[in-house]
């Protein structure tokens, strides 16, 4: 009698054989066009509806800034969903359980308690779109080799983008078009809107039903004991891996800049010209910073997808990939020292130096993301790792954009900018520690348990 293969078999002889039957074109742009939306509406379009319904700006953030949490928590749970069902399975069930709560949303708003109906509703709408994103994560690292993932590498970037887009601007501007317009109340137009964003998703979901990739299936436990034990094995395989510090130190260091400029950079360009700032409208400030600085990451992430796809990620190449995702932080020590009191800049000058810097943090950061995927998640637990990985990348940024506003408060815009390009230097000495301890060959599956 033939002998039972043993989980580690069955799971290695699964990953090393992904499915190769799809064209990545025809699933990676709406795979994160999906994920992309429904992060959108709950971070972003949730504030301006709430805004646009007359809600103050404390009772908005009170009760909308924590959900971001659940994106942060996903490695709770990622291992679970190696264990059960296929990765496919979850994508289609979150993506259509998410169309029906952005219509459940526009059917709650005429009703008096519909605030509280609302936040209840994007609470769980965030741990779907958190679980959404583990198992489209995972299919992408299952189904595409080392080669195929830095080539899309930026192709996921970009259409996660197109998927905020979708939120933050087309949604919005159907709601506001609906008002101004055709003269809806604003509750009328943000029903509309919701339910427009609700069957986009419910498509989406549709045309991944025959077109997604299934992803390499997870060892199932026999017992929800099996379930915690092989959860905790993930945990201590994690923390096994070799250099594994090393990997976690380059993952922290590697964005000490960026967050010093994630919330005080928009505000800088905003803030009047009397005290420090650029002076800009919103009108303007919405296209330099929004229109013209997406559409030029967009096209750098895809450059940078690219660039290693030719290069491949080693000592050289993310060292490079760190240069450019820091030095031109200058941009706004330059726009910093010109603006103040009577110092008016004009359109041209602003929006040429901040998609300089748009640029070249969206080529660089395309780096941090391929090392997660081909040097720490690889092994036998991939997708669990990638999402901790993931995680304590996000983490790293709580504590630089705490302090981002206090410091430019106390210092002012001129001098905090020359601190954020002195916090680059973290950056590229991370970059030019990082530890390599797993050789990547171009054909090779990274979803193998070969480190």
């Amino acid at each position: 009698m033939a002998r039972r293969p043993n989980n580690f078999t069955r799971f290695h002889r699964m990953s090393t054989s992904p499915a190769r039957t799809r064209n990545p074109w025809s699933w990676v742009p709406t795979s994160y066009l999906a994920e992309g939306i429904p992060f959108a509406m709950v971070i972003w379009v949730a504030g301006t509806m709430f805004k646009d319904l007359g809600h103050s700006d404390g009772e908005i953030t009170l009760a909308t800034a924590s959900i971001g949490i659940a994106w942060s928590l996903k490695p709770l749970w990622a291992a679970f969903l190696d264990m059960f069902k296929t990765k496919k399975f979850f994508v289609l069930w979150m993506e259509a359980v998410m169309a029906l709560l952005l219509c459940g949303i526009a059917v709650a708003l005429p009703l008096p308690n519909y605030f509280q109906i609302t936040i209840a509703v994007l609470w769980v709408m965030a741990f779907m779109s958190a679980t959404q994103d583990i198992c489209v994560d995972g299919i992408y690292i299952t189904a595409l080799d080392a080669k195929g993932q830095a080539k899309y590498i930026g192709v996921q970037g970009v259409f996660w983008n197109v998927g905020r887009l979708f939120g933050t601007a087309l949604v919005v501007w159907i709601a506001g078009s609906l008002k101004e317009d055709h003269q809806l109340s604003t509750t009328e137009a943000w029903q509309w809107a919701l339910g427009m964003s609700g069957a986009t998703m419910a498509v989406l979901a549709l045309y991944h039903r025959f077109m997604l990739p299934t992803g390499s299936v997870g060892v199932r436990p026999e017992s929800i004991g099996t379930a915690f034990r092989n959860f905790w094995e993930a945990v201590v395989d994690f923390f096994k891996k070799d250099a594994i510090w090393g990997m976690l130190l380059f993952v922290f260091l590697f964005r000490s800049s960026e967050g010093l400029l994630l919330q005080l950079a928009p505000l800088f360009l905003q803030a009047p010209t009397e005290l420090g700032g650029v002076g800009l409208s919103l009108k303007d400030k919405g296209l330099i910073d929004g229109t013209i600085a997406t559409a030029v990451s967009l096209s750098a992430g895809l450059l940078g997808g690219v660039f290693l796809s030719k290069y491949g990620l080693n000592r050289r190449t993310i060292i490079f990939m760190a240069l450019c995702l820091n030095i031109p932080h200058v941009c706004f020590v330059v726009l910093s020292q010109l603006a103040g009191p009577g110092h008016t800049l004009s359109f041209t000058t602003v929006a040429i130096l901040v998609t300089i810097e748009k640029f070249g943090y969206s080529f660089g950061f395309v780096a941090n993301m391929l090392y997660m995927m081909q040097q720490i998640s690889p092994g036998k637990f991939h997708m669990t790792h990638y999402a901790f990985a993931n995680s304590i990348m996000n983490l790293t940024l709580v504590p630089t954009q705490m302090i981002s506003g206090p410091l430019a408060d106390a210092v002012g815009y001129k001098t905090y900018f020359i601190i954020v390009m002195f916090a680059a230097i973290p950056s590229i000495f991370g970059a030019m520690i990082a530890p390599f301890p797993r050789k990547v060959e171009s054909g090779e599956p990274v979803g193998t348990g070969r480190h």
